[in-house]
């Protein structure tokens, strides 16, 4: 698997909770700009209507060498999952503090999948734990190298 785009700051802002992989509805010329790479995940989120999972906010850029019928860039995007899937994370989307962010992008068999995470969102405070353990996890392999 290739991973086309991955939303970095998503793990800096959120405790992920679970994680699903979805299939996309995409266009020809999306599919085409999304193998070269131009996708930005950082202003995206899931939402759901009528029995339906939509990613909002996803850019991919127009392709150069598309004809007249060339794609919106922020449309919204089907999610291809399962009825249960769907209906499990809208419910828990519901609850306060919760949401569900795409995690990354990438090309499983030739086909364009979307890992979505449900997530909670950090406080400062918590942000701050996050940033130190990690220093702590660094300087502790540091010293395990010398």
């Amino acid at each position: 698997m290739k991973d086309i785009a991955v939303n970095r700051k998503a793990y800096h802002d959120f405790f992920i909770e679970e994680t699903y992989e979805a299939g996309m509805a995409l266009l020809g010329s999306e599919i085409k700009s999304l193998r070269k790479g131009k996708v930005s995940l950082k202003e995206a989120y899931v939402s759901f209507s009528g029995g339906e999972a939509f990613v909002k906010g996803m850019h991919i850029a127009s392709y150069k060498e598309a004809t007249y019928n060339d794609h919106d860039e922020t449309r919204d995007r089907k999610l291809l999952l399962h009825k249960s899937e769907i209906s499990r994370l809208d419910s828990k989307c519901r609850i306060k503090g919760f949401t569900c962010i795409p995690l990354r992008v990438y090309l499983k068999d030739g086909r364009a999948k979307l890992e979505i995470a449900l997530a909670k969102g950090k406080t400062l405070y918590d942000k701050r734990e996050s940033d130190k353990k990690r220093d702590m996890d660094r300087m502790a392999k540091q010293a395990v190298r010398i």
